[in-house]
């Protein structure tokens, strides 16, 4: 699981006076508005984009903030955890079924940049994930860690391996270029939207902020769905997950059904954890969940400081992205 807290990287500096969450709004590119504060009450000011730091300066920012957190007067655990509950009130509150339909409608046009997976690979490079502890390297360097361990204990599975690699790159939404989204948008456990919210849901209480939660179209067991109807036909919350699944699947990725679930459920924990959900799951969904709590071991665990030569296993991982994807992708 990843939630990312408190970022100021990619041109969005945080200012230091607090201000009620209420009081203003950003309009993103497809014409509604999110929140421009985060769940602190920090405000959000977008710089030009010729001001973003480069990828050294954000460095030494987790850096120094990693050292801050450690020290005597830094983040106590009990803070972090609130730090981390703040963020999934915000969340919980804003990922509507209304505002999927949009997000989807919007970021599915794939019409704000074109590039290889490789190339993305780099970009999401300039990424350093501050809600991980247990990962302070670069983007890249964990999506390698999975795939390599993938690679080691299932040798003839190539698609799982690609998989492994990709899964994470929808965090490019983080990035100027796609809109500069809020974390709540991007990160954080996934969930269905348009039935009612799964009690195994992190953080449960506050979805009753939520605007679906007391509407009667949304808030039964099925709501807008049927017994058996498949996962592929509902909503899930919007973030990187499911945008890396549409990414891939309107680009015609040839990876089989169970390498598209993996990029779209991963961080679908209330199914492959606590077994929610399962009433709306069709047999190829259940088939693929295998593969999932499969690769979960590896996405959670394969984090290590044992380095990967880049250099190295890149023409191998090249080889697999030429043999499942395009040369070039619309994102």
């Amino acid at each position: 699981m990843t939630i990312l807290v408190d970022d100021p990287a990619f041109g969005v500096e945080i200012e230091e006076k607090k201000v009620a969450c209420e009081e203003s709004e950003l309009v993103l590119d497809a014409g509604f508005a999110v929140p421009d504060s985060n769940a602190f009450g920090h405000t959000f000011r977008i710089m030009p984009i010729g001001r973003v730091a480069r990828v050294q300066s954000r460095r030494r920012r987790f850096n120094s903030w990693k050292s801050f957190s450690t020290s005597h007067v830094g983040v106590r655990e009990s803070e972090r955890r609130d730090l981390v509950e703040g963020f999934y009130r915000v969340n919980h509150i804003n990922q509507t079924y209304d505002f999927v339909k949009r997000m989807r409608e919007e970021y599915g046009k794939l019409n704000r940049v074109e590039m290889s997976i490789w190339e993305c690979c780099e970009l999401l490079n300039e990424f350093v994930d501050e809600s991980d502890p247990d990962l302070d390297e670069p983007q890249t360097e964990h999506l390698l860690q999975t795939a390599e361990a993938i690679r080691k204990d299932y040798p003839n599975e190539d698609w799982l391996h690609l998989t492994g690699l990709i899964h994470d790159l929808g965090k490019v939404l983080l990035h100027p270029a796609f809109g500069e989204l809020p974390q709540w948008a991007v990160v954080g456990d996934t969930y269905p939207v348009g039935c009612a919210f799964d009690g195994s849901i992190v953080h449960h209480k506050y979805f009753k902020e939520n605007p679906d939660y007391n509407n009667p179209a949304y808030n039964t067991k099925y709501g807008v769905y049927s017994e058996g109807c498949g996962l592929d036909n509902v909503l899930m919350s919007f973030g990187h997950d499911d945008y890396m699944y549409l990414v891939a699947k309107d680009n015609k990725t040839t990876l089989p059904s169970a390498g598209l679930f993996i990029m779209r459920y991963h961080s679908f924990y209330a199914l492959h954890r606590a077994g929610a959900y399962r009433h709306l799951m069709n047999e190829e969904d259940v088939e693929n969940l295998k593969w999932l709590k499969t690769f979960n071991k590896y996405d959670l665990y394969s984090k290590s400081k044992v380095r990967i030569d880049v250099e190295e296993v890149k023409p191998y991982y090249l080889s697999l992205i030429e043999k499942y994807f395009p040369a070039k992708l619309r994102w």
